[in-house]
């Protein structure tokens, strides 16, 4: 399995020197089975790039999985260049909750007057996969769904390849419990022995005194999920919008001088834009 990140940057897309280093695309992580499938978790702003990868590879087959569906995790879809080729066929997972269709909740993003090209005049095909509690299968990985703390609810993944696990918990709030979220304990079992985990890190204390029931984690507490699953790798996510590659750097310093003060063997880091990672 090798999952490489197109965007980890939370809320708006932002842009500029202070955001070189981590890169300024919303939410859109890529997975690649040991059959070479493909596996796309979000359509923020950073499947675009994705998409013109595909194009360039000349790959007209994928599986698209939706945490939830706020703004800044489905904005880039219009932009997914293979959606306006013949023969391109996605498959669509998650779980609309109260909110609708998988169907009705990715049309929204090009509707009149917000887009100019309609949703049904896109050549692609697709279906959709209702996924909101069991596990299910895309090639060789097993993914199973997992409640979001989130307003809206939402869905965090684990998947697991050849023994090796990856878990995916983003926009997820570990000390608010919004409707439909699980408690801490729920997270820290899910997440327990994984290889990685990537998790909702974009608050410092001082931020979520005026954010709390938001949506978001402290960064401190999703390292300390981390720490007590026993997780062998921690990359912080969803930067918030106005996090410069410095203030990042010392949030990625803190977090290590934690793991060592707790003689952890943690490996931790904030997920970038291009990160590829293999397991």
């Amino acid at each position: 399995m090798i999952i490489k990140c197109w965007g980890a940057r939370g809320s708006i897309p932002v842009s500029g020197r202070d955001y070189l280093k981590y890169g300024g695309d919303t939410t859109c992580i890529e997975i690649r089975t040991k059959n070479d499938e493909i596996i796309i978790i979000d359509t923020g702003s950073g499947i675009r790039e994705l998409g013109k990868r595909m194009i360039v590879e000349k790959r007209d087959k994928f599986s698209i999985i939706f945490t939830h569906f706020h703004w800044d995790h489905i904005m880039g879809f219009p932009f997914f260049r293979p959606i306006y080729s013949e023969g391109t066929k996605i498959d669509f997972y998650g779980c609309a909750f109260e909110q609708g269709s998988i169907e009705e909740m990715i049309s929204k993003t090009m509707v009149s007057p917000h887009f100019p090209v309609n949703f049904n005049e896109v050549k692609a095909t697709f279906s959709y996969v209702t996924v909101c509690s069991a596990a299910f299968q895309i090639d060789s990985v097993t993914v199973t769904p997992i409640m979001l703390s989130h307003p809206n609810r939402g869905l965090g993944y684990k998947f697991v390849e050849d023994g090796k696990t990856f878990v995916f918990i983003t926009d997820n709030e570990l000390t608010y419990k919004h409707p439909g979220g699980l408690d801490y304990e729920d997270y820290r079992e899910f997440a327990s022995g994984a290889d990685l985990l990537i998790h909702d890190s974009e608050y410092i204390v001082e931020e979520y005194e005026v954010k709390k029931t938001w949506g978001h984690s402290i960064y401190n507490d999703s390292l300390r999920l981390a720490m007590e699953s026993g997780v062998k790798s921690f990359g912080l996510f969803h930067h918030n919008q106005n996090r410069t590659d410095g203030e990042e750097d010392a949030i990625v310093e803190d977090c290590r001088k934690i793991i060592a003060e707790k003689k952890s063997a943690l490996d931790c880091f904030a997920v970038y834009q291009g990160m590829e990672i293999a397991l």
